[in-house]
Parts: structure tokens; C-alpha cells; sequence
């Protein structure tokens, strides 16, 4: 990830931070606290652990998540939303009723009822 050195705008670095395909995904996955690899792997349909991991660590490096790592073996990490991940998760919700919203208006509830997403008719 590159996060410009020079921007016109602070927006350009929140752009910079959360572009990409999976990252606003992962973000939504944290918001109920501490979850393991293993357990956001299952909750993102379609992500490989390979871009799930690049994307965590970008997400780390720009404090948006972090992780805690117990003692013991087998090794055990989980990933969490720190402060700055904490509001950029307003953010994302927010963006999540807009993406609802423009579903119901176009009829395309399916997938929202599949995923037990409610939304108003």
C-alpha cells in the first residue's frame, strides 16, 4: 500500500488507507471485537488467506487494526479495530446503509435476504 506523501485533500489519505477490494469488508468483520484469521477467512466470501493477510497487515500499518497473540501453543492471533478503526467503522457503516438502500431501490434484496441483512421495502 502507498499512502501519498503529498495530497490535496486529508480524504486523499483516508482513500489511500482503505482502497482496495477486501479492506472496508475486513473492517465490518472486527466490529463485534477480537476474531481470529481463521474466523474472518469464513465471514468474507470469496477472499483468499493470502490477500486477507496483506490487507490486515496494511490495515495494521496505518493503525487501523491490530492484533493480540497468545502464549501457548498452538500459537493463537486475533485481530482487532483499534481507536482510528473504531471510527473509520462509522464510516463503513454508513457506506453499508448506502449499499443497502441502492439494492432495495433496483429490487435486488436477494442476496440481503441471504445474508440476513434487514432493510426497509
Amino acid at each position: 500500500m502507498i499512502i501519498r506523501e503529498k495530497c490535496t485533500c486529508p480524504l486523499e489519505i483516508a482513500h489511500d488507507i482503505i482502497k482496495g477490494k477486501w479492506k472496508t469488508m475486513i473492517i465490518y468483520q472486527l466490529k463485534n471485537g477480537n476474531t481470529s484469521l481463521a474466523q474472518l477467512e469464513r465471514d468474507i466470501d470469496q477472499i483468499t488467506q493470502k490477500m486477507l493477510l496483506q490487507h490486515l497487515r496494511e490495515l495494521i500499518s496505518c493503525g487501523i487494526v491490530d492484533k493480540m497473540k497468545t502464549e501457548g501453543y498452538p500459537l493463537h492471533v486475533e485481530y482487532y479495530l483499534t481507536e482510528r478503526g473504531r471510527k473509520l467503522l462509522d464510516a463503513v457503516l454508513i457506506m453499508q446503509e448506502i449499499g443497502i438502500e441502492y439494492m432495495v431501490e433496483r429490487g435486488q434484496t436477494e442476496l440481503l435476504e441471504r445474508k440476513g441483512i434487514r432493510y426497509k421495502k
